[in-house]
């Protein structure tokens, strides 16, 4: 008995470039997750990653840099801003951590700056525009 549909090869069926866009501009607004949750953006990124690597690599390059880039720039910063808080708490009762509460405001911003640059590749990767993460992205080889 002859058929005229293909022949199942196992090989991953590629994205249409709608579902590519899609998925890309989703691993970079997987960093929203991290202003609710503190972590899940990371684990939505990796995960976007490992699920479509195979079928895009454009989706996996994406979503593989968004993923460092959280883990550096949100969470990485975060880290860094709780460590400059305390420090100046702890400095302020010998009066020099008042001087050090302008710096941990500052350092404080960097997660929220890392969220809007994530937006703003998300828009990038949704236009079909090749976004590369400042840094980041000469770590990803897809």
């Amino acid at each position: 008995m002859e058929t005229d549909l293909p022949e199942s090869t196992g090989a991953p069926v590629p994205l249409s470039e709608q579902d590519e866009r899609l998925w890309a501009m989703l691993a970079h607004l997987s960093i929203l997750l991290n202003l609710v949750t503190g972590f899940l953006g990371v684990v939505a990124a990796i995960v976007i990653y490992a699920v479509y690597k195979d079928r895009s690599r454009s989706v996996g390059f994406h979503a593989l840099q968004s993923f460092f880039f959280q883990l550096v720039f949100f969470i990485g910063a975060g880290i860094i801003a709780a460590v400059a808080w305390m420090v100046s708490g702890l400095l302020s009762v010998f009066i020099i951590g008042l001087a050090c509460l302008p710096l941990a405001a500052l350092i404080s911003l960097i997660p929220i700056g890392a969220a809007v640059y994530g937006i703003y590749g998300g828009v990038q990767a949704y236009q079909g525009q090749e976004f590369r993460y400042w840094l980041v992205a000469d770590w990803v080889q897809v």
